[in-house]
Order: structure tokens, then C-alpha cells, then sequence
């Protein structure tokens, strides 16, 4: 696919925009006021595959605890989520944070702005301004008589001329929406507009089924269309569900190779073996193979070599048997209890051939 070509923003190590691999991203739900449970939660989350970590900044004490949880990090890139109170940016940029986001309209006017500007471009460090239906201006409100995509889309390129006319260019964009047409319109819209990377996501998405869901459908489609250099996929609970989802979607968009896909047939009367546990199997011990490899397990001859000849390997059971296959030949046919190990064990073998 053609991705959208932007400016090149640098966030901590992670490069976003400029055809940079799409980073992942999460926000912990710990009190940032505990600087130990959230760095620990923050390394749970880079160990996971997250590349970028926000937190809640919500008054001075957890500003203040920026210093203790970037000590404690390593340089997993912090971004620090501010409201209202400018201050708060200010102290999360002394600290150290790589990034903030904020909403420039609700930091009180340009005079409060600017020494957030300032800050932020003394310490050479990106702003993500964030636009979403509940934080639109009451004059784009009325003009549009509700929360529509031209609205997002003007809101957001109101705030980016904000920081602009200060001399600031080093911005990532973020407009989100739980209404997927609108979201994927707002973003199209500010597609034609300006060339600042844009961070997506589905806001208030919903629960781990809904939310799952709602983000594939919202996000695949803009990231089939090239647009998004980063993303959070926002789930109610867990934070780690999110870094999981989006490392399964970003590889289902063919945007992280890396890692072991398992393609499996939808059953049907033709499979004489309870396919799922089999196939779940393999997933979850395939988990932590980083090497790129497609490995199918289908439920009978039919859907076997032929249908999933693309397969690096795979296994087609039938009655008390299996089929090993390779590249759509067949290894050899085996006793059906045995197939995993063995399929397993050339799992294995390819995964560290020329280490």
C-alpha cells in the first residue's frame, strides 16, 4: 500500500510519520501520583511490544513524579497527557517527558500557550494536539449545528495554527471519534490539509469485544488507506489487551511482519478433529517467534496444501491422521495426536535457521 507521506517527528527513540513503522501505543491506568506502580506498569507494557507510553497528568503531584518514573523506565518514550493547566506541561517537560498532549484550546488562551510552546521546543520534544467531539469549540458547534468530520477536521487545523504562529512545527496530530465513518472522514479530510503525522484511535470504543471490533473496523480502513504513523487501539480495562490487539491488527495490515501468523479453516461437516483447541495451540506457542512465518492448520484434505499453499507450514487433518506440509507439499502424514509436536518442532528449526 501507499502510505501517506509527513514530517518525520521524533518521540524519545521512536521515529512517528515520514513512512516509519506504525509505533503502538498505551496509556497506563495506574495513579501516576505512584511513580513505582507506573513505571512498573509501563515496563509490563514495553515488554508487551508497546513502543510508546502515556500517562495522566493531572495536577502538580504527579507532574512532579515524571522525575522518579523516567529514572525508572529506561528509554521506553513517556508522553505525559495534559489538560487545562499549562503549568502541569511545563514541570512534565522539566521532568523529562519525550512528548505531551495537549488540547491547545482548554490550556487558557495564547498567553498560557506560549510558555508551553517554549518549553517544549527548548527541549527539542513533539506536542500531540488532540481533538475530539467533546472538546469542539462552540463556534464550530453551531456552525455545523453538531459534531461532524469538517468540524474535527477544522478544529484540529485551528490548533495546529496555534502552536504554528509560535514558531512550532514538531506536531502530531490526533482527531478521534467512537463514530467509525466519522473518525475515518476526519481524517481524510485532514489528509488533503496538512502533512503532520497523525496518531489514530477509536475513543471510548468500548469493552475488549466491542472495542476489539470497533478499532479493527476503524482502523484497518484508515490504515489500508496509508494514513496513520501511530495508534492506540482503547480498551476499558487491561492496558496490555490494547498492545496485543494492535500488534494482531498492524500485522493483519500487512504493517508488522514480523512474528508467526496462524491461518486456520472456518470448519465445516468435512473436519473429523476439534480444529479450534488445535489451532489455539499453536497461536499461543507461537506467541514469541518473532521470525516471520505463516503457518496454517486446516480440517481436512480439502482445505490442506492446495488452499493454503501459501503457507510456510502447516498441517490438513483427517481421520486419525495429519498431513505435514511445506510451501503446499506435503512432508509427510502422521498419527493426528503427534502433528503438533512435529509441526512445532519445524517450527523451531526455522525460527533459528542462520542464527
Amino acid at each position: 500500500m501507499d502510505r501517506r507521506i509527513t514530517k518525520a517527528i521524533l518521540c524519545g527513540r521512536v521515529l512517528i510519520g515520514s513512512r516509519a513503522p506504525v509505533s503502538i501505543q498505551s496509556m497506563t491506568t495506574t495513579d501516576t501520583r505512584d511513580p513505582q506502580k507506573t513505571a512498573l506498569q509501563i515496563l509490563e507494557l514495553g515488554r508487551e511490544g508497546c513502543d510508546i507510553v502515556r500517562v495522566a497528568v493531572p495536577d502538580m503531584t504527579a507532574a512532579e513524579a515524571i522525575f522518579d518514573i523516567k529514572e525508572r523506565i529506561g528509554d521506553i518514550p513517556l508522553v505525559c497527557d495534559i489538560h487545562f493547566d499549562g503549568r502541569l506541561a511545563i514541570r512534565a517537560i522539566e521532568a523529562g517527558t519525550d512528548k505531551i498532549r495537549i488540547n491547545p484550546g482548554n490550556i487558557g488562551g495564547k498567553e498560557k500557550l506560549r510558555p508551553v510552546v517554549k518549553a517544549a521546543a527548548q527541549r527539542g520534544i513533539p506536542i500531540r494536539v488532540g481533538v475530539n467531539g467533546g472538546s469542539l469549540e462552540k463556534d464550530i458547534l453551531s456552525r455545523y449545528g453538531k459534531v461532524t468530520a469538517e468540524g474535527l477536521a477544522e478544529s484540529a487545523m485551528r490548533n495546529v495554527r496555534l502552536l504554528e504562529e509560535m514558531d512550532f512545527d514538531q506536531i502530531v496530530i490526533s482527531v478521534k471519534s467512537s463514530d467509525i465513518m466519522m473518525n475515518y472522514d476526519a481524517h481524510r479530510i485532514l489528509s488533503q490539509m496538512t502533512d503532520y503525522p497523525f496518531h489514530i484511535g477509536i475513543t471510548e470504543s468500548g469493552t475488549i469485544h466491542t472495542g476489539a471490533l470497533k478499532s479493527a473496523a476503524g482502523l484497518g480502513a484508515l490504515l489500508l488507506s496509508g494514513m496513520g504513523d501511530t495508534l492506540r487501539i482503547s480498551l476499558t480495562g487491561d492496558p496490555i489487551r490494547e498492545v496485543r490487539l494492535a500488534k494482531a491488527l498492524l500485522k493483519a495490515c500487512g504493517l508488522r511482519p514480523e512474528g508467526v501468523t496462524v491461518i486456520s479453516c472456518p470448519t465445516c461437516g468435512r473436519c473429523s478433529v476439534e480444529l479450534e483447541p488445535i489451532a489455539l495451540e499453536v497461536e499461543n506457542r507461537c506467541e514469541n517467534i518473532r521470525r516471520p512465518m505463516k503457518i496454517a492448520v486446516m480440517g481436512c484434505e480439502v482445505n490442506g496444501p492446495g488452499e493454503a499453499r501459501e503457507a510456510d507450514l502447516g498441517l490438513a487433518f483427517g481421520k486419525g491422521r495429519a498431513a505435514l506440509f511445506q510451501e503446499g507439499k506435503i512432508l509427510k502424514t502422521l498419527p493426528a495426536q503427534s502433528a503438533v509436536e512435529e509441526l512445532m518442532r519445524l517450527v523451531e528449526k526455522k525460527n533459528h535457521e542462520n542464527d
